[in-house]
């Protein structure tokens, strides 16, 4: 929820409020995310959608739009703590692509941190995926509105 509510309503939510808001949201069109499995195991969780559903995005200076064109943003990437750090995330980025490929999107948007050389990202930035995972998964960088933090797409191939 943090992208799709003010900062103040996102504090005023947290914990109950804000799983209570999610729940609301899973129960309509289109979907707010995707849970990614590893057999029958959820690993990930990724919020995703059209780029108007997230205002906090939409208002922030730092990840501003960079033109008109229509994106599946890809906002907030969960990985279960066992499977950080083992190189799941560009696989869960393209399960990811593919779910929103099938949902009718052409383009996805990722607002990733790129962590200086030999540090980690930290879970407050690492929220939004690491550069490197998207760039594995098929994205480019098509923006860079500071030193760390690339805008990145990637086109989708139509499901069918």
């Amino acid at each position: 929820m943090h992208w799709r509510l003010s900062i103040a309503e996102w504090t005023e939510g947290k914990g109950e409020g804000n799983k209570q808001a999610m729940r609301r949201l899973a129960q309509h069109d289109p979907v707010p995310g995707v849970v990614v499995y590893e057999n029958d195991t959820p690993v990930a969780w990724c919020s995703l959608g059209p780029r108007s559903s997230f205002p906090r995005l939409e208002r922030s200076p730092l990840l501003a739009n960079i033109d008109d064109e229509p994106v599946c943003a890809i906002t907030c990437i969960f990985v279960q703590r066992k499977h950080r750090g083992s190189g799941l995330l560009p696989n869960i980025l393209e399960a990811v692509c593919e779910y929103a490929a099938s949902a009718g999107y052409t383009t996805a948007e990722g607002y990733p941190i790129e962590p200086r050389d030999g540090k980690r990202a930290g879970a407050d930035t690492a929220m939004t995926g690491i550069a490197s995972a998207f760039l594995g998964a098929g994205f480019s960088e098509v923006a860079r509105p500071r030193g760390d933090r690339p805008i990145m797409r990637r086109k989708l191939r139509a499901a069918g």
